[in-house]
C-alpha cells in the first residue's frame, strides 16, 4: 500500500481521514523538533487544567488523581532524558497525550476536554516567553550593577568623549559606564512593561469560540501565575502573539546596545586605542598570527543583534496578513522567539563577564582625553562667563586658538598667556584654571553632566532603585 493511502489509525483527528498525510506534509507539519523545549509548560498547563475540571465536576476526582500522577511521570521522564519523543505525533502537545495514555490508560483521554491544541499552545509559548522575559531582566540587573562597580571604581578615571568618534571633551569613564547604565535600565523597563501585558492567560478560550463546559478559566489562570485573570476574548485568545512580538522588539533594542557596548569594547582593545585589555577567558588568538589576541566575545555579541533583529522582522511578517483566529502559519513562531532567547541570554552573559573582567589603563585614557583640544568648550565657556563675550564671538576666539595651538603642535594649555592675549586681551591667568582635562570634568557639575560628586551620586541613586525593586 502505498504510503498515503494508509489508514489514518489513531491520528488525533484520524476520524476525518481515511488516509495518511503525504509524506512531505509530516514533514513540513511537525513542530517537535522545536517545540518540545516547551514540555514544562505544556505538563504545567495539563496538570492545572485537570484539576480545574475536577473541581468543577467535569472529570472524577479518579479520573484527575491518575492524570497528574501520570503527567509527573512523563516530566519525570523527559527531565531524565528517557522520553522518546516522536515526529508521527507532530507536536509536544500530543507527545505528552499520547504518552500519558501508555502509562494511565483512558482516563487520558479526558484531560483535552474543554481545551483545544489552540489554546493550550498560546499558553504554553505565552508561559516560556513570560519566564524569558524574567530571566532577561534579571540578567539586566547583574550586567547593570556590573557597570555600577566599574563606575564607582573609575568615577574620576579621565577619559575623551567622542561625537563623530573624534575627541570631543573630557568626561569620565565612570560617566561613560553610566551611560550604558541608562541604556540597559531602559531595556530592563521594556521587559517589566511587556511582562504586565502579557500577564493573562488564554487557557480556556478553546479553539476560538470558548466551550460550552462550565470551566473555570479564574482558577487555571491563577493557579499558574497570571496576575492579570484570563484573557477577556476567546477569538484573540488564541491569535495573540503580541507577547512574542514584544519580546524580540524589546529584544532587538536591548541587542543594539548590546552591540554598540560590543563595538567599543572591540575598538578601545586595539593597540591604537588601548583604553581595555580583555583577558584570556574573553579572547581568542589567531591559526597563522601567533601574536593576535582577538576579542570575540565581543564581535559575537555584536554579530546577535542581526541575528536578534532577523527574528523580529520574521515573525511581523508571518503575522501581518492572517485573518483571525487561528492558523498553521503560526506554528512559524517559536523558532525565531526560542533562538533569540538563547542569544540574548549568552549575550547579555557575556557583557557582564567582559565589563567586568577587562582592565581598564587610566593613563591610556588621560593622555587620549588630553588630545584633539578637548578642552576648547572650556576655553569657550571661560572667555564667556569671565570676559563677558557673547558665545559665538567666544567661539570664534577659540576656532583661532586652537589653529593656533595646531600649527605649533602643542595643546591648548600650552599656549602662552601673551599669544592667548593676543586673541582677546580679556584672557588671564585664571584662563588656565579650565584648561585641564581634570578641571574640565570636575566643572560639569550640572544635573547629568560628567563630574566625579555627579557620578557617585548617580550611582548611589542607582544602587537604591535596583534594591527597591
Amino acid at each position: 500500500m502505498d504510503e498515503t493511502q494508509r489508514p489514518a489509525g489513531n491520528e488525533m483527528w484520524g476520524g476525518r481521514f481515511a488516509a495518511k498525510p503525504a509524506a512531505i506534509m509530516q514533514e513540513i507539519n511537525a513542530s517537535i523538533d522545536f517545540d518540545k523545549r516547551l514540555y514544562a509548560e505544556d505538563i504545567a498547563g495539563s496538570k492545572a487544567h485537570a484539576a480545574m475540571l475536577a473541581a468543577q465536576g467535569i472529570i472524577s476526582a479518579a479520573n484527575e488523581a491518575e492524570i497528574q500522577r501520570g503527567l509527573d511521570l512523563v516530566l519525570g521522564e523527559i527531565e531524565a532524558g528517557k522520553f522518546t519523543f516522536s515526529r508521527e505525533r507532530e507536536d509536544i502537545h500530543m507527545n505528552v497525550e499520547a504518552r500519558l495514555a501508555e502509562l494511565i490508560g483512558p482516563a487520558a483521554g479526558r484531560l483535552h476536554t474543554a481545551r483545544s491544541r489552540n489554546d493550550q499552545v498560546a499558553l504554553d509559548f505565552r508561559l516560556h516567553v513570560k519566564r524569558a522575559f524574567q530571566e532577561t531582566e534579571s540578567a539586566l540587573v547583574r550586567l547593570i550593577e556590573a557597570f555600577l562597580d566599574r563606575a564607582e571604581e573609575h568615577a574620576e578615571t579621565v577619559m575623551p568623549g567622542f561625537t563623530h568618534l573624534q575627541v570631543a571633551q573630557p568626561v569620565t569613564f565612570g560617566h561613560h559606564c553610566l551611560a550604558y547604565v541608562e541604556m540597559f535600565a531602559r531595556d530592563r523597563s521594556r521587559c517589566r512593561d511587556a511582562l504586565a501585558r502579557l500577564d493573562e492567560s488564554p487557557l480556556g478560550a478553546a479553539a476560538l469560540a470558548g466551550t460550552p463546559y462550565p470551566i473555570d478559566r479564574h482558577q487555571t489562570a491563577a493557579t499558574l501565575g497570571f496576575s492579570n485573570g484570563p484573557t477577556r476574548n476567546s477569538i484573540d485568545s488564541v491569535s495573540d502573539r503580541d507577547f512574542a512580538l514584544e519580546y524580540l522588539s524589546t529584544a532587538s533594542i536591548l541587542a543594539t546596545h548590546l552591540s554598540r557596548l560590543a563595538e567599543e569594547i572591540v575598538i578601545w582593545s586595539t593597540p591604537q586605542f588601548g583604553f581595555v585589555r580583555l583577558s584570556d577567558a574573553f579572547s581568542t588568538g589567531s591559526s597563522i598570527m601567533p601574536q593576535k589576541k582577538n576579542p570575540d566575545a565581543a564581535e559575537l555579541v555584536r554579530a546577535k543583534a542581526g541575528r536578534i533583529t532577523g527574528a523580529l522582522v520574521s515573525l511581523l511578517m508571518v503575522m501581518k496578513g492572517l485573518p483571525l483566529a487561528y492558523s498553521k502559519d503560526m506554528q512559524e513562531d517559536k523558532e525565531q522567539v526560542f533562538d533569540a532567547i538563547d542569544s540574548v541570554g549568552l549575550s547579555l552573559a557575556a557583557a557582564s563577564g567582559m565589563v567586568r573582567d577587562m582592565t581598564v589603563d587610566r593613563q591610556a585614557m588621560r593622555r587620549a582625553a588630553g588630545h584633539g583640544f578637548s578642552t576648547a568648550t572650556d576655553l569657550a565657556d571661560w572667555l564667556v562667563r569671565e570676559a563677558g563675550l557673547p558665545f559665538r564671538e567666544a567661539h570664534h576666539v577659540t576656532g583661532r586658538a586652537v589653529a593656533l595651538a595646531e600649527s605649533s603642535g602643542v595643546r591648548l594649555e600650552e599656549l602662552p598667556l601673551d599669544v592667548l592675549r593676543g586673541l582677546h586681551p580679556g584672557i588671564t591667568q585664571g584662563v588656565f584654571d579650565v584648561l585641564s582635562v581634570d578641571a574640565s570634568v570636575k566643572s560639569r557639575r550640572s544635573f547629568g553632566g560628567t563630574a566625579p560628586e555627579n557620578v557617585r551620586r548617580e550611582i548611589a541613586e542607582w544602587r537604591t532603585r535596583l534594591a527597591a525593586k
